[in-house]
């Protein structure tokens, strides 16, 4: 069993950055790729960007490209999520996922952008 935990939520305004964490415990060895996701009022659950921990091959959204970067801290079991640049549209809440043989979601994190 994999737990994930994400913090760093907030309300912030438009042009401003946020950092989001994700902290796995338990069976993380299991895990192969770690993402993170967002869904919006009345919109489907997309990818936003995801991690490959061992070819630490990365992929993002294109909406999300230049402007977010995801990385590890296998030290610390964490997954961040580094939004720059954010804009209304990115207003959603983020929920981090850990992919094996099983998938594992956290409970989410409201990211708001406005002025």
């Amino acid at each position: 069993q994999v737990r994930l935990v994400e913090s760093g939520g907030a309300l912030v305004q438009p042009g401003g950055s946020l950092r989001l964490s994700c902290v796995a415990s338990g069976m993380i060895f299991s895990v192969d790729v770690m993402g993170w996701y967002r869904q919006a009022p009345g919109k489907q659950r997309e990818l936003v960007a995801d991690i490959s921990r061992a070819s630490s091959r990365i992929n993002y959204a294109d909406s999300v490209k230049g402007r977010f970067t995801i990385s590890t801290d296998n030290a610390k079991s964490t997954v961040y999520l580094q939004m720059n640049s954010l804009k209304p549209e990115d207003t959603a809440v983020y929920y981090c996922k850990g992919s094996s043989t099983r998938t594992y979601w956290g409970q989410g994190t409201q990211v708001t952008v406005s002025s």
